[in-house]
């Protein structure tokens, strides 16, 4: 842990430069772009970075909008990992407690990743600050990873090689809650199943045709029996994407699903993956069609590591809770009023927050933000979720922590979240993110030992074996 003047140093220069990166995250919130075309977001971020004297490396792994800014030199090399896409159609107004549309239609930050990228951001510009000043050596980098909601983004970049030298990465994600939670995330591929067929008239000619919707159903019926025969710990959904047109009296000629399969190992869900292949192309067997599997994308499960999940825990301990304010609270208890009491009930739950230590929160949610801290048990928990975060841990100990950016009961990939990611909250939250990260990535530029043992954890976990991407050097991104 940093000492006092070190810390005091890190905090302070984040509350100075707090202002300018919320106006950057409330314009990374305006654009609101999509996975891998975050072009406008990317700029914002990259004058930032050149402002702060980083120097930046643009359009990597053969993506646009991945870039790398990094300061300073020597060793160790300490990364922040940033995101800044938005997701479809949740388009929010803000600062509003009822769902209101900016743009019908339009896109919004319903994960908070303007917040994301801006307080990983603000970390790491932090940190190279107190080195140049201090005359320390170490490297800091910032990562723009985009793509991070179904694209992949830091998988792609991972097989590129784009983390190669890196001693650790830390990152954050905003939350209804605040601390660490070490979990074990879910490997996930994601597989699209075409089906062709035979187009026919349905009624004077239903003989003729072979029906690829008839395919796609017999499929998901198949893995829907499948379901009692796979691991209790293993996730299978899908969305139908084609049904083949909307004409009844045809005979579909094609149809589309794309299937998700999650499993706490890579090879498990690979294994998983190959069951499902076999009710596709037994379903093509019985309707006469022919399938097409098409591997699209895919995140390895995340590796947690204790050391540096304790590290970052201990200075959130000595930094305090957030410093909500009563407008703050208020605005959180009108988002209440628009979820129900289990939501609330089941976002505790879900996050696991079992303690306080600073014992500010009620565990029913009725202080609307999480005004404490919540405990670190120092073991790692089971989370249905993914994240290309993932495959990052398997390159190099990797280590997040989480802050509330949200309403006790916000759940991710809503109107609310989406209605909050320019409060004066949010700005807090991303704030104290940053002070959280910058002090653990100090720790581990003037402490080897804790240095070392993060990287002795990790060597366990991985028992040596170089990582392997899980997508195929042929598929790419899709841009």
């Amino acid at each position: 842990m940093p000492n006092p003047a070190a810390r005091t140093a890190l905090v302070d220069t984040i509350e100075a430069l707090k202002p300018e990166f919320a106006e950057m995250s409330d314009a990374i919130w305006d654009h609101a772009e999509l996975s891998f075309h975050e072009e406008k977001s990317v700029a914002t971020q990259i004058a930032m970075l050149e402002k702060h004297g980083f120097r930046v490396s643009r359009g990597l792994a053969d993506i646009d909008t991945a870039f790398v800014g990094e300061s300073g030199q020597g060793l160790p090399v300490i990364a922040f990992l940033g995101e800044f896409d938005a997701l479809a159609g949740l388009s929010q107004v803000a600062g509003v407690a009822e769902a209101k549309a900016l743009t019908e239609g339009g896109t919004g930050h319903g994960c908070g990743h303007n917040l994301l990228g801006t307080g990983s951001l603000l970390a790491a510009v932090a940190l190279a600050r107190y080195l140049k000043e201090n005359d320390l050596p170490g490297t800091v980098r910032y990562y723009g990873c985009p793509g991070e909601e179904g694209g992949s983004g830091k998988t792609f970049m991972a097989r590129a090689g784009i983390f190669a030298g890196v001693d650790t990465a830390l990152t954050w994600h905003p939350a209804p809650f605040n601390g660490v939670r070490s979990t074990n995330n879910l490997a996930v591929l994601e597989i699209y199943y075409r089906f062709k067929g035979v187009a026919a008239h349905a009624s004077n000619g239903a003989h003729l045709g072979r029906s690829a919707l008839d395919a796609l159903e017999l499929m998901n019926v198949g893995v829907n029996f499948l379901r009692e025969h796979m691991p209790q710990d293993c996730r299978v959904h899908y969305a139908i994407t084609d049904a083949g047109g909307k004409a009844a009296n045809v005979v579909q000629a094609r149809a589309e699903a794309l299937y998700l399969v999650r499993a706490p190992q890579m090879p498990e869900a690979l294994a998983l993956a190959a069951r499902i292949d076999k009710i596709a192309k037994g379903a093509a067997m019985m309707t006469e069609t022919e399938v097409e599997i098409v591997f699209d994308r895919a995140a390895t499960n995340l590796l947690p590591n204790i050391a540096l999940e304790t590290a970052i825990h201990d200075n959130m301990v000595a930094l305090g809770p957030v410093p909500f304010d009563e407008a703050d609270i208020a605005f959180a208890k009108d988002i209440q009023k628009t979820l129900t009491q289990e939501a609330i009930s089941s976002s505790i739950r879900l996050y696991q927050i079992k303690g306080d230590v600073f014992a500010n929160s009620r565990m029913d949610g009725s202080t609307g933000l999480h005004l404490g801290l919540r405990d670190f048990e120092g073991q790692s928990h089971f989370r249905a979720g993914s994240t290309d975060v993932g495959d990052v841990s398997w390159i190099t100990p990797t280590a997040q922590c989480w802050a509330p950016a949200w309403a006790i009961g916000t759940a991710p990939h809503t109107w609310q979240v989406v209605a909050q990611g320019k409060s004066p909250a949010a700005h807090k939250a991303f704030a104290h993110a940053a002070k959280s990260l910058a002090t653990t990535g100090l720790d581990l530029i003037l402490d080897a030992d804790l240095l070392a043992r993060a990287k002795a954890e990790w060597r366990e976990k991985t028992q040596g074996k170089p990582y392997q991407c899980p997508i195929p050097d042929h598929i790419g991104p899709k841009l």
